[in-house]
């Protein structure tokens, strides 16, 4: 009975261990053909697709994202693509993602320029966040501010002033005037009270804090006087959206 039981155990164990060796190779080749199948050229990158760009080409995109076509998809890093696109001042979210069998899918958020600030015989060009976004040789076709001691650029960073609270409340003026679609060519700047250019020669004056809160009813305003023609003068903005204008001599 005994040497039965022996002979029996031993058979179970022969059986296991065939079975075992059986479902290893099955995965080894499970394994060797999934490789096979994934590294085929089905996966090879045929299309990059890039959306949401306005102050770049979708080449360039294509081209800081150091993405191109031929390569496996799979080999390709997507978490890399996007570090080297969040290293470009003028990008300011990314997400690059795998669309199977053979594309890549690249979606950017762009920082727009807003201002600049005249530098030395060059212009910093700033967004609405301060983020600092290049230094330039020609003058841009956007507000230009002055009243700012600029301290330190660094392209992708926000702009460094002597006049830190000034500089903040200029921001969020941006971002109102950007709301209400206002475009003001000049912003001079003070504690006291701000100089924003409609046109050359028609200029509205007010503390920082009142422009910012009347910007909807200074919009009226310049409507009112572009309607009539009227493209010289100052309008005074107290407190409570009230309005005076004084023509300029022609």
């Amino acid at each position: 009975m005994e040497e039965n039981k022996e002979r029996i155990k031993k058979k179970k164990k022969k059986r296991k261990k065939k079975n075992y060796l059986l479902r290893l190779f099955l995965v080894i080749c499970f394994c060797v053909a999934s490789y096979f199948f994934l590294t085929s050229s089905l996966f090879d990158i045929q299309k990059i697709t890039v959306e949401n760009n306005a102050y770049y080409t979708s080449e360039q995109i294509i081209n800081i994202a150091g993405a191109k076509t031929g390569g496996n998809i799979f080999a390709e890093s997507t978490g890399k693509m996007k570090s080297k696109l969040l290293l470009d001042p003028y990008i300011k979210n990314a997400s690059v993602s795998r669309s199977l069998p053979s594309g890549i899918e690249i979606a950017v958020v762009e920082r727009k320029e807003a201002a600049y600030i005249a530098y030395r015989s060059d212009f910093i060009i700033i967004d609405n966040d301060g983020i600092v976004l290049r230094q330039a040789s020609v003058e841009p076709k956007i507000t230009a501010l002055s009243g700012l001691t600029i301290k330190k650029i660094d392209p992708g960073k926000p702009l460094e002033a002597e006049e830190n609270a000034i500089l903040t409340s200029t921001l969020t003026m941006l971002k109102k005037m950007d709301e209400q679609e206002l475009f003001f060519k000049k912003i001079i700047i003070s504690n006291v009270v701000i100089k924003a250019y409609i046109y050359d020669n028609l200029i509205c004056e007010a503390t920082p804090e009142n422009l910012t809160n009347n910007m909807p009813q200074l919009k009226e305003v310049i409507y009112d006087l572009f309607k009539k023609g009227i493209k010289r003068g100052v309008i005074k903005m107290g407190s409570d959206g009230y309005f005076a204008f004084s023509p300029l001599p022609e």
